[in-house]
Parts: C-alpha cells; sequence; structure tokens
C-alpha cells in the first residue's frame, strides 16, 4: 500500500511525537474525539489538492473566503459539509472546477481523496461522499497577469 501525506497548508510547526519516559505506564484505554470541524477541515485539505478543484464552496462562502485569504486566514472547511457517526462519516463538498477538466473525473477524484483521507487520518469509513459543482472557472487575462510564473514556453514577456 503507498504511504500519502497531506500539505502541511497552515505552515505551522508540528510537534515532534513525544515518547513516554522510561518505566511511566501509559494508558492504553480511553476514548478520542474528533470533532466535526476537525473532520470538515481535513475532508477540505484532501479536496483543494485534486487536480481540477479551483476553489471550494458557493458564490456567497467564497467571496468571504477571498476576504479571509487576503487576511492570511483560510477557512480550510469552506464548502465542506459533514456528519461523523461512530464508525462512518457523509461529506458534502461543493466545488468550483477548473476548466477545462472532465467535470466527473474530478468528481470522481475528490470522493476519492476525501474517503482516502477519511479513513487515514480519521480513521471512519466514508460511507458517501456528495460533490456538488456549482461553478466552473475559466481562466482569463487577469488570471494569467496575476500568476508571478514565467512563461513556460520560454517566450519572452511584454513587461518586466
Amino acid at each position: 500500500m503507498e504511504e500519502h501525506t497531506m500539505t502541511n497548508v497552515s505552515n505551522a510547526q508540528q510537534p515532534a511525537v513525544q515518547d513516554a519516559p522510561a518505566g511511566v505506564a501509559v494508558a492504553s484505554t480511553g476514548e478520542t474525539i474528533i470533532e466535526n470541524g476537525v473532520v470538515a477541515k481535513i475532508a477540505g485539505i484532501a479536496a483543494r489538492e485534486v487536480p481540477g478543484v479551483y476553489a471550494l464552496g458557493g458564490g456567497a462562502a467564497r467571496a468571504v473566503g477571498a476576504i479571509r485569504d487576503a487576511l492570511n486566514s483560510t477557512d480550510l472547511a469552506q464548502g465542506i459539509s459533514v456528519e461523523v457517526g461512530e464508525t462512518q462519516v457523509a461529506v458534502d463538498v461543493t466545488i468550483v472546477a477548473e476548466y477545462p477538466a472532465s467535470l466527473q473525473k474530478v468528481a470522481d477524484d475528490v470522493r476519492a481523496a476525501i474517503s482516502l483521507a477519511m479513513a487515514e487520518y480519521v480513521g471512519k469509513q466514508a460511507v458517501e461522499v456528495n460533490v456538488t459543482i456549482n461553478d466552473v472557472h475559466i481562466p482569463t487575462e487577469d488570471d494569467v497577469a496575476a500568476d508571478p510564473t514565467p512563461a513556460a514556453d520560454g517566450a519572452d514577456s511584454r513587461v518586466l
């Protein structure tokens, strides 16, 4: 089985795993509670990493998200709704797809990515992942002008 890693989208320092000091007993029982917001964030991170996904959420959520992005405070659960049970989870995700990506392929890839993330990081089976594509992003000249990466074909830029 191949190993998957999630991107550290918050750029926060991740704590090192701590081992118990020698001679100290570690509790082997107890309850782990994973809040719905955490599950939604993990689903959002997984969905954003899928090629062909431009953004998550509907129009109003994206407008608020743009303000948050400007303030460097991205809502990773934007466009995600979850229902968490004891052993299973159901996820609803709303996305904006990139044009000209195959919408069915993008939706299938989002489903697969979220299902995998739920199993690996949350430890629950995703019994249902509903994907709603509510818009298609068509790149414009403004998008290209805002992209600081140089042209891939080596062509000279018209402006410096």
